[in-house]
């Protein structure tokens, strides 16, 4: 995420502080006053129209993640876009997500469709989580390859990624413990709703099948072995 930086001599903002969560960072908004908190890395005080001076604390507690100030360039498809992200496509969310070219893209890759939605360079903001939850709703198995995927197909799997989006905003997050939390340290209850993620063993809620656990590229996969069959795609996987 980043936050443009006002230009002293008025006009659009040419930087913005961008920041980088890593694997447990956090942006915590204060008072003041307020106790600090565990892990805080950089502090940060602000001016607030409306709730006067408040503190942003960056706290992290693995150091995987980083606070930078970087020059914005324009991106695809209008706006500004701090350089150092300008690799990284734009979300399912983004007024300017092109949903076109993600089908076009998605469906001209022979790779699974779980590695390509954790390609950043197609889509960016679906983590393990987001994808294994979206691939279930669209009931696509995590690795039937991209040029399996058919234009219906690809379409229901865009549309799943903004429902899982979306219930996933409104919950306010998926918080496993007490780092996964919003600004006002508050944690989310998506986990609650998950499907597929993490249910190894439990029945599918859609059809009570076995939700089974794999691992691609490293990452645990979770999808339900009765209504997400196989497509076409090449092997390379643990069973679990």
């Amino acid at each position: 995420m980043w936050i443009p930086v006002a230009n002293p001599n008025g006009g659009a903002p040419g930087s913005a502080l961008l920041a980088h969560l890593g694997m447990s960072g956090q942006l915590l908004l204060r008072s003041l006053e307020a106790p600090d908190d565990r892990h805080v890395r950089v502090r940060l005080w602000i001016e607030h129209p409306e709730h006067g001076d408040l503190r942003l604390d960056f706290a992290d507690q693995r150091l995987f993640g980083s606070l930078a100030l970087d020059a914005l360039v324009e991106a695809a498809g209008g706006g500004a876009i701090p350089s150092q992200a300008r690799h990284i496509a734009r979300d399912p969310l983004d007024p300017l997500f092109d949903d076109i070219g993600f089908i076009a893209a998605l469906r001209s890759r022979s790779a699974g469709v779980k590695k390509l939605l954790l390609d950043q360079g197609l889509v960016s903001g679906v983590g393990n989580i987001y994808a294994d939850e979206a691939l279930w709703r669209a009931r696509l198995h995590p690795e039937t390859a991209g040029t399996s995927v058919g234009p219906r197909k690809a379409r229901e799997l865009l549309a799943a990624l903004r429902d899982v989006f979306a219930k996933a905003l409104a919950e306010g997050g998926t918080s496993f413990d007490a780092q996964y939390v919003n600004v006002n340290g508050q944690a989310g209850y998506f986990a609650h709703s998950l499907n597929a993620y993490g249910r190894t063993g439990q029945p599918c809620p859609r059809c009570g099948g076995p939700i089974r656990r794999i691992v691609i590229g490293g990452r645990s996969s979770h999808f339900c072995s009765r209504c997400q069959k196989r497509g076409s795609a090449p092997r390379s996987r643990t069973s679990v």
